[in-house]
């Protein structure tokens, strides 16, 4: 009997934050991680420009010529804040380009290995934001576009074994955020008060959330938004 192929994930922006969580989680559940990002990661890794459509193709070319991967996260993003009339065109071209369309040309790259497997996961990281937030006019619709396309690509691949399905992360501690949010500033405990459990998220809330949306036993969840958010969303977010 042949050996079992090799369960495969490939993690978007998966070099640091809560990607490098996800990967690190990936990993520790027994999955061969492969990471796609500018920067090198910890795990197998290929340093590529996801904003660039050409080096993108390139790199998941690459990734599949070692064999199917029949798990995504589409992980990478960019915020680009500012207000509606400061916000300029290119940059909502960049948020979409890096937030939308390379979690499109992803999906559509791993999606016939998955049909082929009759086995596959795809996990896209949203954002609270989606829900409405100032200052995220670029960021906000391109997460709120990545919940629409959940919900499409759960109806169309459902019988080919395949989910799809969203994480929306609320307030995460990542260095980032710390970095304009410094820990005990009031502006930052202004935050930690509006999340109903106290605290902030951690990028490890997050990866746990995106572990079980992968795992083989969550067949039956598929085109939902799961808010990873300390409650915030609550009052906000459709039941």
């Amino acid at each position: 009997m042949a050996d079992p192929l090799p369960e495969r994930v490939l993690v978007t922006g998966g070099a640091s934050g809560i990607g490098a969580a996800i990967a690190d989680r990936c990993a520790a559940t027994g999955y061969e991680v492969l990471v796609l990002d500018r920067q090198p990661s910890e795990h197998p890794h290929t340093v590529v420009d996801l904003a660039d459509p050409d080096a993108t193709a390139a790199a998941l070319e690459s990734a599949l010529a070692s064999g199917p991967i029949t798990r995504l996260v589409n992980n990478v993003g960019a915020v680009f804040p500012a207000a509606v009339e400061d916000a300029t065109l290119a940059e909502h071209q960049s948020a979409w380009e890096l937030n939308v369309r390379s979690a499109v040309q992803c999906t559509a790259a791993l999606t016939p290995s998955m049909r082929e497997a009759g086995f596959g996961r795809i996990v896209s990281l949203s954002s609270r934001a989606a829900l409405g937030k100032e200052m995220r006019s670029a960021y906000a619709a391109t997460k709120s576009a990545l919940i629409g396309l959940t919900r499409v690509w759960a109806l169309e691949l459902g019988e080919h074994g395949i989910t799809a399905n969203a994480v929306g992360p609320g307030p995460i501690a990542t260095p980032l955020f710390e970095e304009a949010n410094p820990p005990g500033a009031p502006r930052t405990q202004a935050i930690v008060d509006s999340v109903p459990v106290g605290r902030m998220g951690t990028p490890q809330d997050v990866a746990h959330a995106v572990d079980f949306l992968l795992d083989a036993r969550s067949g039956f969840v598929t085109g939902q938004t799961l808010y990873v958010c300390g409650g915030m969303t609550v009052g906000s977010a459709s039941v």
